[in-house]
């Protein structure tokens, strides 16, 4: 792995730029020789009003070279999430009476938490109280409690990680977070006034490794080396966007589920998504593309950087 010249979090030589070249220097895993050997991702979220948010993500983590996706959404949206994406499979779960998935019936998903490679929590979720609900019962499962599958965190599941600080060595070695920087104010309880320095801090109280805004932190201790801070050179303002960020955690998951590490995951998966903007910037203009093209330009942009 790349190793940064980056010798702490505060800012005093700076993070590791990631480019092509340190890309193709930490190249991808072998995409193997069926589905089942690329990795089993499952994505929880969609509620009935943002159905669309789980499917993007899981397009997404498709095109990253994912081999198997489950989405479980609210049950009322299920079916038509399973048409409008037909290369997954789709299971529903309890919601409110507005539409909201609750943290009960997850016995209906045992079996792909079993499977799973790795674990998307966020995309869709629209209660940030249920949400909460959901990852504490999550965190119970015993089908989470051993060495697999990755979890990672988004959107309005990332807010119910403040109360589950102190419970969450399960999950530690394995858990990624991907927040914009208003998330990651709420995690540290506090603004954020320097990027690089409190993504990394969020990295060290959670035991995870985060993306924020184009800055990867991996926290003490998550492989050889110091702790590590990268930083994305490349993309657009056109990001900006809706549903962005869940192809951004769909990229990421679906790299993590094919074995990558965690910061390798993020770091590839956060070039990724910012490349992806400036090929769409290159042919349709700065702003104005749309979350779901940007998934389009990942397997190309990958056989680029991985040959």
């Amino acid at each position: 792995m790349p190793v940064s010249t980056h010798s702490d979090f505060n800012g005093a030589t700076g993070p590791t730029q990631v480019t092509p070249s340190l890309l193709r220097d930490w190249p991808l895993p072998a995409p193997g020789e069926d589905k089942y050997s690329r990795g089993a991702v499952l994505i929880i979220g969609g509620a009935r009003t943002t159905p669309g948010a789980t499917v993007l993500a899981g397009i997404a983590a498709l095109r990253a070279g994912a081999g198997k996706i489950t989405l479980a959404v609210a049950e009322s949206v299920a079916v038509q999430v399973g048409v409008a994406l037909p290369e997954c499979g789709a299971v529903g779960l309890p919601e409110t009476a507005d539409g909201s998935v609750t943290g009960e019936g997850l016995d209906l998903i045992s079996r792909y938490l079993e499977r799973a490679d790795a674990v998307l929590v966020g995309p869709g979720l629209d209660d940030p109280d249920l949400a909460g609900e959901l990852l504490t019962r999550l965190l119970e499962r015993e089908e989470l409690r051993g060495e697999d599958p990755a979890i990672v965190l988004d959107a309005f599941a990332l807010g119910g990680l403040v109360k589950l600080k102190g419970m969450l060595e399960p999950w530690r070695g394995r858990l990624i977070l991907t927040p914009n920087p208003t998330e990651a104010g709420v995690l540290l309880g506090r603004d954020v006034n320097h990027l690089e320095t409190d993504v990394a801090a969020v990295a060290e109280q959670y035991g995870a490794v985060v993306s924020c805004q184009g800055v990867i932190a991996r926290p003490p201790g998550d492989g050889p080396g110091d702790p590590e801070l990268w930083k994305i050179t490349t993309g657009y303002g056109g990001l900006g966007t809706s549903g962005s960020g869940d192809v951004l955690a769909g990229a990421i998951t679906g790299l993590r589920a094919r074995g990558t590490s965690g910061a390798q995951a993020a770091c590839w998966g956060t070039h990724l998504h910012a490349a992806a903007a400036d090929r769409l910037a290159s042919k349709l203009g700065p702003l104005g593309f749309l979350a779901r093209e940007l998934a389009d330009e990942l397997p190309a942009l990958m056989l680029e950087l991985n040959t």
